[in-house]
């Protein structure tokens, strides 16, 4: 409970960020700077982070993460209330913001394996998400409300005062009722170790190129829905904050039926990922705001599906001792891509219009779930193929070997 009521503020901060760099500086490209310097720190720093999490007892980490997240909101809310705020004031505490979310992201995703037994994790990632969801959906609808009646200044001190439910939910959880989890002890190599393992392990591999794609022109909706409120639909901040509610709901429908599933498979995640790709270049045709409103919920229920399916695969197909880094690479491909495509999406956004990058955007995610599937099916065929040769390779040392003995 506590994570979503704090999950709520984070969202409603989201869209008051996104919306005070419009009004500041009337470009979505300074929207999609906002969001690279977040996540830049994640594209620099995420292997640390992941090893961090992998050393460190998470629930210390995530008092301390959540500690230093809730103060920047704090500093955040006093700049824009007393009116003294200025776009490079965001552009910093988004940064400072991306350097907490660098330990914060792997460490939380990796938690989830010391709160439940191992056969529960597909259920309890999905529920996570569904939370997550969840606060996606009330947060933005609130945050729109507020910023028309009062301004962004109350979305984000509405933030700082949401931490105190997630703080309050840790510090009542005791070490001693968590699943032990073996840590990485300390030595030299073991940012390789996680990338060689990535790069060794089918069911890691493809995932991470897929979301590569997918993080990278797929989830860059601040940028398009701040663009399509304001400059398709003529809209203002409500309209902002209902668009991301309408997409929260169908994540929060597909979070709930995620839950029901208990195995994962990397077939299943590529045709979500190209059912993604479709929904998103549809979503960039329509040019009425009610089937918008019903596609964005379509794109809503797929993401989640997509980013569900690719999280527990990732973590079920990971030894413990390495699962920090690994999710570190994970979320640092993800995460780590946006500032790259935020950029591209911004930049094409403000020179051509919103839906025509939505368009792109939904065609390189269905071409790129596409190539990997047939990619990943090649990659299995050869090693059928050897595992045969092999097997047959065995079975004639070992008549040959009989034939000596018997000699």
């Amino acid at each position: 409970m506590g994570q979503v009521v704090s999950n709520t503020g984070t969202w409603m901060q989201r869209i008051a960020q996104d919306w005070l760099v419009l009004q500041l500086t009337n470009s979505p490209l300074a929207v999609g700077v906002t969001t690279a310097l977040q996540f830049v720190p994640t594209a620099v720093l995420g292997l640390w982070g992941g090893l961090i999490a992998d050393r460190f007892p998470k629930h210390r980490l995530l008092l301390l993460t959540q500690s230093f997240m809730c103060a920047l909101a704090v500093v955040l809310a006093a700049l824009t209330l007393t009116g003294v705020v200025e776009v490079w004031h965001v552009y910093l505490i988004a940064f400072l913001l991306g350097m907490a979310t660098v330990v914060d992201t792997p460490t939380r995703q990796t938690f989830v394996n010391e709160m439940v037994p191992r056969r529960l994790v597909p259920n309890a990632v999905s529920l996570n998400t569904g939370n997550f969801q969840l606060a996606r959906m009330i947060g933005p609808a609130v945050a729109g409300l507020l910023i028309s009646a009062v301004g962004t200044g109350w979305a984000f001190a509405l933030n700082a005062l949401s931490f105190a439910a997630v703080l309050t939910g840790l510090a009542m959880i005791r070490p001693a009722d968590l699943v032990p989890m073996p840590r990485a002890a300390r030595g030299r190599g073991q940012l390789r170790e996680g990338l060689r393992y990535v790069r060794n392990t089918p069911e890691l591999l493809w995932p991470t190129v897929l979301i590569f794609f997918i993080g990278t022109f797929g989830y860059n909706f601040p940028i398009i829905l701040s663009a399509y409120a304001k400059d398709v639909f003529d809209g203002g901040a409500d309209l902002y904050g209902w668009l991301n509610a309408a997409m929260a709901f169908g994540s929060v429908v597909g979070a709930l039926l995620a839950a029901r599933r208990t195995t994962t498979s990397l077939r299943t995640l590529l045709l979500w990922g190209a059912g993604f790709g479709a929904v998103l270049a549809v979503l960039g045709l329509t040019p009425w705001l009610p089937v918008y409103f019903a596609v964005l919920v379509a794109t809503g229920f797929v993401s989640v599906g997509l980013n569900t399916m690719a999280n527990a695969t990732v973590q079920l197909s990971t030894a413990p001792e390495l699962r920090g880094r690994v999710m570190s690479i994970y979320m640092l491909v993800f995460l780590g891509s946006t500032p790259i495509g935020s950029l591209i999406v911004g930049a094409i956004t403000e020179h051509w219009g919103a839906p025509p990058a939505l368009v792109l955007s939904g065609s390189i995610c269905l071409l790129a779930a596409i190539a990997v599937l047939v990619l990943a099916r090649r990659q299995q065929r050869r090693r059928d193929r050897s595992g045969v040769a092999a097997g047959a390779a065995a079975d004639a040392t070992g008549e040959v070997l009989a034939t000596v003995r018997s000699r």
